[in-house]
């Protein structure tokens, strides 16, 4: 593509925002919180050099939304305490200083969580159906979780209103809800691990419900500035080989509850944003956009110039983990157009480990 045709450094409105160009930092889990559920300084240092290297958009990591059950790794984040506030408000400052969004990203890991990490020891999913595959962090089986109660339905909702209203004290203009990668949020949304016969399993429309009640309940605690994301997939951490959702219609159908919902933008995570998905001739943006004219984020083997290119042609804004992670000058170097790897997983390892951030 030329250059002056070129998407990538155009301006983009989400929302009330402006944004600068269509470039953003991934959420990625690092386990590096080692008191006070606060990650360490040189994580949060590494957001905000992304800010000042850029980047239009800087998530933070996934944080738990609650200290009962929500915990899935060690080592994680939370915000809902005035020292963990305290702890991310300098951030999101600097964040926004630098001209980027900072968005803040929650979740609970539902079925993904083993008891030693949980401050509760217990495990809670839609359906006590455990995930095929070993823990690769335990090396044995992960275990079955309890089936959700409606008491437990409704505590874990209030985890993630209470964790909006941290992320908002601090400063976040911009939220994300985690619905995607099999944790617990797209644990209801997906018939692979959902078999609830209530009101919160079986249909499409009833496998929603939970995920709806938790937008709704996020809303009221925001003010109606702050952006509201959703992020979705039909992959998941463990079991990947399994499609979270049995074809395109039933895609479809879910991102079209999603857009009737109070949200400012989707987030469509991908393994590889050019597969083509569900035995179409489409990739799972084109399936997104066809049924919503929210603003679609897209994120899945995004590395340079060209890969970022393709991206946009059907989404708005492109999200990039490992090149992010790795290449302190990537938007820099995608801007020169420069030859950039595919960086593999075992490279991205250093994000689970003590070394600094580069």
């Amino acid at each position: 593509m030329n250059p002056a045709q070129s998407k990538i450094f155009t301006p983009f409105t989400l929302k009330n925002r402006t944004l600068k160009n269509r470039l953003g930092v991934a959420p990625m889990t690092r386990m590096s919180s080692v008191k006070d559920s606060i990650p360490r300084q040189d994580v949060l240092d590494f957001l905000v050099r992304r800010a000042r290297n850029g980047a239009a958009i800087v998530y933070t990591e996934a944080i738990v939304t609650d200290y009962e059950s929500a915990q899935g790794y060690p080592g994680q984040a939370r915000l809902v305490t005035q020292r963990q506030i305290d702890g991310w408000r300098p951030v999101v400052q600097a964040i926004e200083q630098a001209g980027a969004l900072a968005v803040m990203q929650m979740f609970h890991c539902g079925r993904m969580s083993w008891n030693e990490v949980n401050p509760a020891g217990r495990i809670i999913a839609p359906s006590p159906v455990a995930p095929r595959q070993t823990n690769p962090l335990t090396g044995v089986p992960y275990p079955v979780p309890d089936e959700m109660s409606s008491f437990d339905i409704e505590h874990v909702i209030k985890g993630f209103a209470e964790t909006a209203r941290g992320a908002v004290a601090a400063g976040f203009q911009a939220i994300e809800i985690h619905g995607a990668h099999g944790y617990l949020i797209n644990e209801f949304l997906s018939s692979y691990s959902n078999h609830r016969s209530d009101n919160y399993g079986g249909s499409t429309a009833n496998r929603f419900r939970f995920a709806r009640e938790v937008i709704r309940a996020v809303k009221k605690e925001i003010p109606d500035e702050v952006i509201l994301v959703f992020r979705i997939s039909n992959w998941g951490v463990a079991d990947m080989e399994v499609s979270l959702f049995a074809s395109a219609e039933e895609w479809q159908e879910m991102i079209s509850l999603l857009a009737a919902e109070p949200l400012d933008a989707i987030s469509v995570s991908t393994y590889d944003f050019r597969d083509k998905a569900f035995g179409t001739a489409k990739n799972m943006a084109q399936l997104t956009r066809e049924v919503t004219e929210l603003p679609i984020m897209i994120c899945g083997k995004i590395h340079d110039r060209d890969s970022v290119e393709e991206a946009l042609r059907h989404a708005d804004i492109a999200l990039s983990a490992k090149s992010m992670l790795l290449n302190p000058d990537w938007v820099a170097d995608v801007r020169a157009g420069k030859s950039m790897p595919l960086y593999t997983s075992d490279q991205a390892n250093i994000a689970y480990t003590s070394e600094p951030l580069p």
